[in-house]
């Protein structure tokens, strides 16, 4: 699976308060995302995974926060799995290969600092 072409930034929580979980809808064998920051330092992203579906492995030139908004989800950095539910968050170390697969239907934000 790739990640979705970028998209504009979501500004509905811009001096609001509002639901994270509310921002990205699941789709049947699908993962839908959105952005809600996007900046030069970094990016902030909504993704919600249906069952089965997944990031296949990759790197990323900076460490990325995931912060699992709600389900259960496994995630593999380097090699080693962590199962991780709503409410629990990982930091996904740079350059360490890393993928994601949803053990039930999940929704997570990624915070990406660019430093």
């Amino acid at each position: 699976m790739t990640l979705p072409k970028k998209q504009k930034a979501d500004t509905r929580l811009l001096a609001q308060v509002g639901e994270l979980a509310d921002l990205v809808d699941y789709q049947e064998g699908s993962v839908v995302s959105r952005t809600v920051i996007d900046q030069k330092s970094g990016t902030v992203t909504l993704f919600a995974f249906d069952k089965g579906q997944g990031l296949s492995e990759h790197t990323a030139p900076f460490n990325a926060l995931v912060y699992v908004i709600d389900g259960k989800a496994k995630i593999t950095i380097s090699g080693r799995p962590f199962e991780v539910t709503g409410g629990q968050a990982i930091i996904m170390p740079a350059n360490q290969p890393h993928a994601l697969e949803a053990i039930e239907r999940f929704k997570m934000m990624l915070v990406m600092i660019r430093a």
